[in-house]
């Protein structure tokens, strides 16, 4: 239900690439809520075509955008201010692959060329962005920035492998960055840290299934949803969050201090 949380608000977001993705999902709110946005991805992404359903349906325009390239960044924040009309209040940043995972190197046989590829698609391309947006002065006072993590960044998932070490990256570029961006023009930076959500990147990584059950029996609220998770996101891009920033925010139902469930002693119970 709109309440027109968001309305006359501009941004940018990153990351949407078909229906499972949460950033479409944040797109799809933000939009109901009343704010205007460009959507961004990668040109590859872009050729797939799912986002040009995105962009109908929520009156936005489509830039490409490598976001491991500060040329095709300083290009985004241009555009987007020109058709906008103006500064942004809002980007989101849903960005992560490892080529580790994809091809299934394990954490102690890590191929290091793909863990700098990990670092720079999954983390370093915040502090680019941030970067860019911080020279061009391209964020109003009190803009909001959210990048989207996971718990691996704090505790061991052990196949979640290098992507592991690529959060716990951008959560502390989060930090840096945000004292910076909010001693320059009170600009917010955060990280919500998500349930496991069943996304395209997500499903890649082995043994994902299991973890989304197993943090489902954990989580006494259970599993925070992609559109749940967007609702959040959208509340960080709002006014009424103004004074939240430099933050890990976890949003997963409260599996992050959940020491262990009934449910999951119950499977140890001898009959």
């Amino acid at each position: 239900m709109s309440n027109g949380l968001l309305k006359g608000k501009k941004g940018i977001i990153f990351g949407a690439l078909n229906n499972m993705s949460i950033a479409w999902k944040v797109a799809e709110i933000a939009h109901e809520q009343g704010a205007e946005f460009v959507l961004t991805n990668a040109p590859i992404a872009l050729r797939m075509g799912e986002i040009n359903e995105l962009a109908e349906k929520t009156n936005s325009q489509l830039i490409p955008a490598d976001a491991t390239s500060e040329e095709d960044l300083a290009n985004l924040f241009t555009k987007a201010q020109e058709i906008l009309g103006g500064k942004l209040d809002f980007v989101l940043h849903s960005i992560g692959m490892s080529p580790n995972v994809r091809k299934g190197k394990h954490y102690t046989d890590t191929n290091y060329d793909w863990y700098h590829k990990t670092m720079d698609i999954s983390a370093i391309s915040l502090h680019k962005t941030l970067a860019v947006a911080y020279k061009q002065d391209a964020m109003k006072d009190w803009g909001s920035v959210v990048a989207l993590s996971y718990i691996a960044a704090q505790r061991v998932f052990p196949d979640y492998n290098d992507m592991a070490d690529a959060k716990a990256l951008l959560e502390s570029i989060t930090r840096n960055f945000g004292y910076q961006f909010g001693i320059k023009n009170k600009v917010r930076v955060n990280t919500i840290s998500q349930s496991p959500t069943m996304t395209t990147a997500g499903s890649g990584v082995k043994g994902f299934t299991e973890f989304v059950s197993f943090a489902e029996e954990m989580s006494p609220l259970g599993n925070a949803s992609a559109e749940a998770c967007a609702n959040y996101t959208v509340s960080l891009f709002s006014d009424l969050t103004r004074y939240v920033t430099m933050q890990n925010l976890f949003h997963d139902g409260g599996f992050s201090f959940t020491g262990v469930s009934q449910d999951v002693i119950n499977k140890y119970v001898k009959e």
